[in-house]
């Protein structure tokens, strides 16, 4: 050590030493005797210098005396007994005795150590009680966060404060902006819970204007008795200390004494407790935050008509909402944890189409969520738009095919009479002429066929109710196309002046006869015999056409009255041709006009039955519109007021084909080629 700092003597050491330290010589006299040992004992070292020692007992002079034998050998040695003081009291120590050499390497005395076992007891009992509470504060910490929910983690702590400091009981005060709100108790009244008031004027605001962590309060200080917590008897002091979330005041613990007194190891301990809260308080808070988060983005997701699935890294799902769950018919539970029940687009952003089981179609789109490397599933219900696709290609193929023969057929003629005029004879030139008029002419019914399918998918279809004689119609409609073909024998089973006058549009009664009997003729390409007949039921009147054709294919009876639907043998274009609007039209009359229209399979044929609302007072009074009629917008004007029920489809009187079996057509046809007029106050058009 350099000599501009000086030396540390033994001198020095020895007087500041906090252990008791006796030095006796060979011939067992005192020769050192420090503060401490002063202290100690009571006797100053004047007095014990150069005397024997005074502090051993005259009982415990034998055991004395062997310790220092023993020492002098060389080995130190440490006992427990009991020395005197000066007054005369008893002390129970602690003692290390050395040996101490002589300068020419003898034995020069001893030195011995002296520490009070009360003290060292009292140390070692207060490291026990600090390691104790400071597990005890590890399982409070613990136990606090264990739980996310706040309202649970502020209980926690309340429940904190009473078994780590001791207090008779404590609460959570929660800071509102000017406001303290009491949110948590523990060993308190629960109808204190939401005691508020205001900051400035409380404990908390005196701690919070302090600037102190910790703030103590007793009656000594101010009164007590004022405040919410003298619901506790015998309150003598209050501990409170501000919990910070974030770096902010949150809130303040308090403690509540009401028979033991607060010391610093509470304090401390409450301190402690409250900085701990402050990071519970605020990993709840965060939990919270994201459970709103995750419930509003549920509540969007749930509330889209759209299907969403999120998929982890893997491609299974982790979340499911509702729609996705009507959409596919799988249940949250069955799917999550597994791949989705439907294929996955092979790149990001480019949506595919795929079909389900039960017929419907889905549009599938997916996107990815880098940060957690997620994948969202967006699918919708597509069937109707599917469907008006592949009737719009139907559509073009169908209409295509349809006007190429009377287009081809029409050049080819006209072209041979500019050609050849001169070369032809007058019946060949007229017969070219007759075939451009007939392949003009079913073009013009073409294209009035698209039209009327036109209006009537726009629901734009115009019939004139009123009343007229239903038999006459009909008997001109058979007459008609009786002439059409010399195969078929068409017949009025009814006699027409027993049919009733019924409420409808002739014009359209009409256009429905004149389709029932074309397809009639045209899909039984074999001929037979068919058979018009009407009968009342109900407030109606049910005109069935039955033929011996071909019939229809199971599973056909309501697909027929689909747009451009063609199915089965009936379907066979380069056979029958049409466009599929025909059975269509014939519906939206039908039901245009208060009525609807029906296919019923037989054992030989088909059997169509549309049904038209009586007149009132011509029969039976309708009672009640019928249930399978789906009113389109002013329909219920048009009806004039009419009302009936629909009537069942039973078979036609005098049709011993009929049978239970419903059929469908395979293809509803385009309008027949000739349409019968009927008579009456209806409209032509």
């Amino acid at each position: 050590m350099s000599s501009e700092r000086g030396f540390l003597s033994a001198e020095a050491v020895l007087a500041s030493s906090a252990d008791a330290v006796v030095g006796l010589d060979s011939e067992l006299r005192v020769c050192l005797w420090n503060p401490a040992a002063e202290r100690l004992f009571g006797w100053r070292e004047q007095e014990v210098l150069g005397g024997e020692l005074p502090i051993v007992p005259a009982e415990l002079k034998a055991e004395h005396g062997a310790v220092l034998e023993q020492v002098r050998a060389g080995t130190p040695l440490t006992i427990h007994t009991r020395r005197v003081r000066r007054d005369s009291s008893a002390i129970d120590v602690r003692i290390s005795t050395s040996s101490v050499p002589a300068a020419d390497g003898g034995h020069g005395g001893w030195v011995l150590n002296v520490y009070p076992t009360d003290t060292e007891v009292q140390a070692q009992a207060s490291a026990m009680e600090r390691a104790r509470l400071v597990r005890r504060l590890t399982d409070v910490l613990a136990d606090i966060n264990a739980d996310l929910s706040l309202g649970s983690v502020l209980d926690r702590i309340s429940n904190g404060i009473t078994e780590l400091t001791g207090a008779e009981a404590g609460g959570f005060v929660l800071l509102d902006e000017d406001r303290v709100e009491l949110v948590s108790t523990s060993r308190m009244p629960k109808d204190l819970r939401g005691y508020s008031t205001p900051l400035e004027g409380s404990l908390f605001g005196e701690l919070l204007g302090s600037g102190k962590s910790v703030l103590l309060a007793n009656d000594d200080t101010r009164g007590l008795q004022g405040l919410a917590w003298a619901d506790l008897p015998g309150l003598h002091t209050i501990a409170l200390c501000v919990s910070n979330v974030h770096g902010r005041p949150y809130g303040a613990l308090y403690a509540l004494y009401s028979r033991r007194k607060v010391g610093h190891v509470e304090l401390e301990l409450f301190e402690l407790l409250a900085a701990h809260a402050g990071v519970a308080i605020g990993n709840a808070q965060a939990y919270e935050e994201l459970q709103r988060q995750r419930v509003h983005e549920q509540a969007v997701a749930d509330s889209s008509a759209d299907g969403i699935a999120v998929l982890d890294a893997g491609g299974r799902v982790r979340k499911w909402n509702r729609s996705a769950v009507e959409l596919t018919g799988y249940p949250a539970d069955t799917v999550e944890g597994r791949h989705p029940p439907f294929p996955l687009p092979a790149c990001h952003g480019r949506p595919i189409k795929h079909r389900l089981e039960d017929g419907r179609w889905l549009e599938i789109l997916m996107a990815r969520i880098p940060p957690t490397h997620e994948w969202v599933v967006d699918f919708r219900d597509i069937t109707a738009q599917k469907a008006m696709e592949d009737e719009r290609e139907t559509f073009l193929a169908t209409t295509g095919h349809e006007l190429r023969t009377p287009i081809t057929a029409i050049h080819g003629f006209a072209t041979t009479l500019v050609r050849k005029w001169s070369r032809m004879s007058s019946e060949a030139q007229l017969e070219a002429v007759r075939n451009i008029v007939d392949r003009s002419t079913a073009l013009t019914l073409l294209v009035e066929r698209l039209s009327l399918g036109s209006e009537a998918v726009r629901g734009e279809m115009d019939v004139d109710p009123g009343m007229f004689d239903l038999g006459r119609v009909l008997r001109q409609a058979v007459t008609t196309f009786r002439s059409l073909s010399e195969r078929h024998e068409v017949v009025l089973s009814s006699p027409p002046e027993e049919v009733p006058e019924v409420f409808a549009d002739p014009l359209a009664t009409g256009i429905i006869m004149d389709q029932l009997l074309d397809n009639s003729i045209k899909f039984s390409p074999d001929g037979g015999t068919i058979r018009v007949s009407a009968v009342p039921e109900g407030g109606f009147v049910a005109v069935s056409v039955d033929d011996e054709g071909l019939g229809l294919g199971p599973g056909d009876e309501e697909k027929v009255f689909d747009r451009f639907f063609q199915g089965g043998v009936r379907g066979d274009r380069r056979r029958f041709g049409g466009l599929g609007l025909g059975l269509y039209i014939v519906r939206k009359l039908a039901r245009d006009q208060g009525g609807d229209v029906r296919v019923v399979r037989l054992e030989r044929g088909t059997r169509m039955c549309f049904t038209l609302p009586l007149f009132p007072g011509a029969g039976a009074e309708p009672d009640g519109p019928p249930e399978s009629v789906v009113e389109e917008p002013g329909v219920a004007a048009v009806r004039a007021g009419v009302t009936g029920g629909m009537p069942s489809l039973k078979k036609s009187h005098g049709s011993p084909h009929a049978h239970e079996v419903p059929k469908i057509s395979q293809s509803p046809e385009a309008l027949p080629r000739q349409r019968s007029r009927g008579s009456g106050t209806g409209r032509h058009r």
